[in-house]
């Protein structure tokens, strides 16, 4: 799947000009996913990013109102990428239990990196999703940025899953909360044996997190 050429279409909302249309914008993201990697989101700033990517800090503001919303932003690529690995790994596979146990390997196992566009790691920005994604929504603008849209590629995955959870089982009655907790808490797990190891059961000789999540899965709606 390497070089995979794919336009990936993010609201409008989310941005004050398109950033996929420029080289300017190209490096805002790309410089952007690996500064909030390296520093963190509370230390990260445009004023940085602007000397690292050697143009003024207002320049960056033309593309994002601020820091939060670039956070929104990459959060909603990194879901719309998820959603097409899962139509792409699905293709054509019949068994819903199959499908199912695909998508969950998805959610749970490492991203790698694909190269879907030249200017975005998708490792990196998976390490930022697992350790930065919550505070895009942990926050008292919650409500009126999800009235907005900005949250619907993550919904987006969230349904998609579910639907599939309802096909290997029609009477199971939280398939949301269910892939949703999946989602979180895998994420968690992740972080937990990277920074937490007490915390966890991770086994870095098999995908444990993997395994955890697709076999607790299939427990509950069987």
């Amino acid at each position: 799947m390497k070089n995979i050429q794919i336009h990936i279409e993010i609201s409008p909302e989310l941005y004050l000009k398109n950033p996929d249309t420029s080289e300017l914008g190209r490096k805002i993201i790309c410089n952007s996913i690996e500064m909030i990697n390296e520093l963190g989101f509370e230390t990260f700033t445009f004023k940085k990013l602007g000397l690292k990517i050697e143009s003024p800090e207002s320049s960056i503001y033309r593309y994002f109102e601020n820091k939060h919303t670039l956070l929104i932003y990459l959060v909603s690529w990194y879901w719309k990428w998820i959603e097409y690995l899962l139509v792409f790994t699905t293709a054509n596979i019949s068994s819903p239990i199959e499908r199912l146990t695909r998508s969950l390997s998805i959610l749970t196992n490492p991203i790698s990196v694909n190269h879907s566009k030249y200017y975005i790691d998708e490792g990196l920005l998976s390490r930022i999703i697992i350790t930065e994604s919550v505070k895009a929504y942990h926050t008292k603008s919650v409500d009126d940025e999800n009235e907005r849209g900005f949250f619907q590629s993550y919904k987006k995955v969230v349904q998609r899953i579910s639907n599939l959870v309802l096909e290997v089982n029609p009477k199971y009655e939280f398939p949301h909360m269910l892939i949703s907790t999946v989602i979180e808490g895998a994420h968690q797990q992740k972080y937990f044996a990277e920074h937490l190891p007490s915390l966890t059961d991770v086994n870095k000789e098999k995908d444990s997190i993997s395994e955890f999540y697709t076999n607790m899965v299939f427990q509950v709606i069987k």
